[in-house]
C-alpha cells in the first residue's frame, strides 16, 4: 500500500482551495474607476458635438436685464485631445463666444475653470475663475466650489457676491447636459442642453483657433 497517495491527494485538493479562494480576493479584482473619471468620459462621448440649450432655473429674477434671455445657447464638446485630463465646453450665447468650459482632472478630483476672451482673443479681466470639487461626486455630477484664488478675483474686479459661488454639472449621456450656479443666499441658475438632438457646431470660440 502506497502511504504517500493520501497524503498527495490531500495536499492537491488543498492547493486547488487556495487557489479558488485567491480568485475571490480584492487584491485580483480590477480597480473601480473613479467617478471623476466616469464623469468626464461621459461627456467625452459627445467629443465633436454641439446642442442646444434653455435657461431651466434663474432665481431670484434679475433685476437687470438678462444676457441670455431670448438667445440661443449652444454648448460644443470641442477640446477633446487628451479627454481623460482635461476638456473644453465653449458656451455661445447668440453671437457671442467670449465662454469656455475648461474641465481638468487633478489627483485629488476635478477643476472648472471659466475662459473669458474678448472678440479678439485677449483674455478678459474676469477669466479663469472657478473652484475644485471637495469630494468624489458621482459619476452624473460634480460640484466646484469657489476657490480661494478667484474669490481674490471676484475682490479685486467688484463682484462680491461671487465669492460664495458654487458651480456644478450633470451629465446623463445621451440625455441631458446641467450647468448650474448657486449661492447660499438661494440664487440659482441653470441651463440645461438636449444631448437627444446634436445642432451644427458653431464657429470656434474667440481666441481659439478653428
Amino acid at each position: 500500500m502506497n502511504i504517500l497517495k493520501p497524503a498527495l491527494m490531500a495536499a492537491s485538493v488543498w492547493l486547488l482551495a487556495g487557489c479558488a479562494s485567491s480568485s475571490n480576493t480584492p487584491l485580483s479584482r480590477p480597480a473601480a474607476t473613479a467617478p471623476a473619471d466616469r464623469f468626464m468620459a461621459a461627456i467625452a462621448h459627445h467629443c465633436g458635438q454641439a446642442f442646444a440649450g434653455r435657461v431651466v432655473a434663474n432665481v431670484p429674477k434679475p433685476s437687470t436685464p438678462d444676457a441670455f434671455e431670448g438667445k440661443p445657447l449652444i454648448m460644443h464638446v470641442r477640446g477633446c485631445d487628451e479627454p481623460q485630463k482635461q476638456l473644453r465646453i465653449p458656451f455661445h450665447v447668440g453671437d457671442d463666444r467670449s465662454r469656455t468650459w475648461v474641465l481638468t482632472r487633478t489627483q485629488q478630483g476635478l477643476q472648472l475653470k471659466h475662459d473669458h476672451r474678448h472678440e479678439d482673443g485677449s483674455p478678459d479681466t474676469t477669466t479663469m475663475y472657478g473652484g475644485d470639487t471637495v469630494d468624489a461626486g458621482t459619476a452624473t455630477r460634480q460640484a466646484f466650489p469657489v476657490d480661494a484664488e478667484s474669490i481674490a478675483l471676484f475682490q479685486r474686479e467688484g463682484l462680491a457676491a461671487s465669492v460664495t459661488n458654487t458651480w456644478a454639472m450633470e451629465i446623463v449621456p445621451g440625455q441631458r447636459f446641467v450647468y448650474e450656479l448657486s449661492r447660499p443666499n438661494g440664487r440659482l441658475f441653470q441651463v440645461e442642453f438636449d444631448l437627444t438632438q446634436p445642432v451644427p457646431a458653431p464657429p470656434a470660440p474667440w481666441g481659439a483657433e478653428g
